[in-house]
């Protein structure tokens, strides 16, 4: 297919701007490309006009990119998102609000080329609300991989661990350093299981394989990995295993 794709991009930095809009236009499948050089014009072309994609700087005058995504995301039919910046702070906000990619300046026509992909692969997915349920439970998060940003699904971590003030998202493949605190994490993803162990863990708490007493206190093994268990987490972990093991002997 070439020729289908609605673009907006959005940036307030003139030369950033024209470079993302050469980029896009030379796609064959973006269809209509228009750009805004901020969040007010932005949603003026958008009051016009039906886009399937916004390319949006974050780091804007007046209202910006973050704060502009949480506006579209309430339209009755919101349009994807790809988050286009000189910055990786962002990257968490992004997560959160369901960004479909996070591109680092300077743009490259082969990484805005992946992102159509990404886009083209997020707009085909059924809409039935079964299927949206499942995505909205699911969030992803970027991560750095080999100089790309990629999405990474909340489902696919198995434990994080805080590095300062960043944490290590591992996964069954490997890890990845996002800049979040454990503590955002943890308040985040509780609800989809994460359980605090000790002030440097959160794991997911149905992979847990074992809790285990050792010399030094308790330990938790996920995946084969040993994981200390501070005594502070010790009694709270234990009720919501035993918690959980309720639950699944009662199915």
């Amino acid at each position: 297919m070439s020729g289908f794709l609605r673009v907006l991009a959005v940036d307030d930095e003139p030369p950033a701007l024209d470079e993302l809009a050469y980029h896009l236009r030379t796609d064959p499948r973006v269809a209509r490309l228009h750009t805004a050089g901020d969040a007010t014009e932005a949603l003026r072309v958008l009051r016009d006009d039906d886009v399937d994609v916004v390319f949006l700087d974050i780091r804007m005058p007046g209202l910006d990119g973050m704060e502009l995504a949480r506006v579209l995301r309430r339209f009755a039919r919101p349009p994807a998102i790809v988050f286009v910046t000189a910055y990786d702070d962002g990257a968490v906000d992004a997560f959160d609000l369901g960004a479909t990619d996070y591109v680092r300046k300077p743009v490259r026509a082969e990484r805005l080329a992946e992102s159509l992909r990404r886009v083209i692969g997020s707009r085909v997915v059924p809409t039935h609300p079964a299927a949206l349920a499942r995505a909205e439970e699911d969030p992803t998060i970027p991560v750095e991989l080999a100089g790309t940003t990629r999405m990474l699904p909340r489902s696919a971590v198995r434990w994080v661990e805080a590095q300062g003030d960043y944490a290590r998202l591992h996964t069954a493949e490997g890890s990845h350093l996002v800049r979040v605190s454990l503590a955002t994490l943890a308040e985040r993803w509780a609800d989809a299981g994460f359980v605090r162990i000790h002030r440097s863990y959160l794991v997911q708490l149905k992979l847990i394989a074992e809790l285990r007493l050792v010399n030094s206190g308790y330990v938790v093994v996920v995946d084969s990995t040993e994981l200390p268990v501070s005594r502070r987490h010790t009694r709270e972990l234990k009720d919501k295993l035993v918690r959980a093991a309720k639950q699944d002997w009662s199915r």
